[in-house]
């Protein structure tokens, strides 16, 4: 870590080690708003590339909630060095952490892709929406797109058994000509 005192290597090394991928702060806070409202999810699911953070199976609709730093939030594939307002890269071993970061956005999008095709609809909640001042909006944002998720794909399918049902009607006796 190039410029750095033993000490400040040190220091920075404890406090990325410390550093969860589960059950983290942001985590918590949308699992547990879903939860008093009623959607049921299983945490982590090992099954499914990327292992989501949240796997509401009713819905076929995986949840990430992603730190902004880790995942490159609001910064575009040919800039990660240059980062953004939420995700601050480094100045300190700079070239290590964009090739990281740039690294897990192309997973994230490789694995969305592969849930994709499986039928699974996915959807991203970034560690800054959920600020004091924006959560509200961003928890009932996400609460309404998983409604309008279960309503469309119900509604397609109440579509194609009316349309099996009246297909296989038989014609009437009286109808035959």
């Amino acid at each position: 870590m190039g410029g750095m005192t033993p000490e400040e290597q040190a220091r920075r090394s404890k406090n990325m080690a410390a550093i969860k991928s589960k059950n983290t702060k942001p985590e918590l806070i949308v699992r547990r708003w879903l939860w008093a409202r009623g959607f049921r999810y299983r945490l982590n699911s090992p099954r499914l590339p990327g292992h989501p953070d949240l796997v509401l199976r009713k819905y076929r609709t995986c949840v990430f909630v992603n730190g902004c730093f880790w995942h490159g939030h609001h910064v575009d594939g040919q800039s990660v060095a240059a980062g953004s307002v939420c995700c601050k890269i480094p100045h300190t071993n700079r070239e290590f952490w964009v090739k990281k970061i740039t690294r897990n956005m192309q997973r994230d999008r490789e694995e969305q892709r592969q849930l994709a095709a499986m039928g699974w609809h996915c959807i991203t909640v970034w560690e800054c929406e959920l600020a004091p001042k924006k959560r509200e909006q961003t928890l009932r944002s996400l609460a309404f797109t998983l409604n309008k998720i279960w309503l469309d794909d119900h509604r397609v399918m109440q579509g194609y058994a009316q349309q099996e049902e009246e297909s296989m009607q038989m014609p009437m006796a009286a109808e035959d000509a």
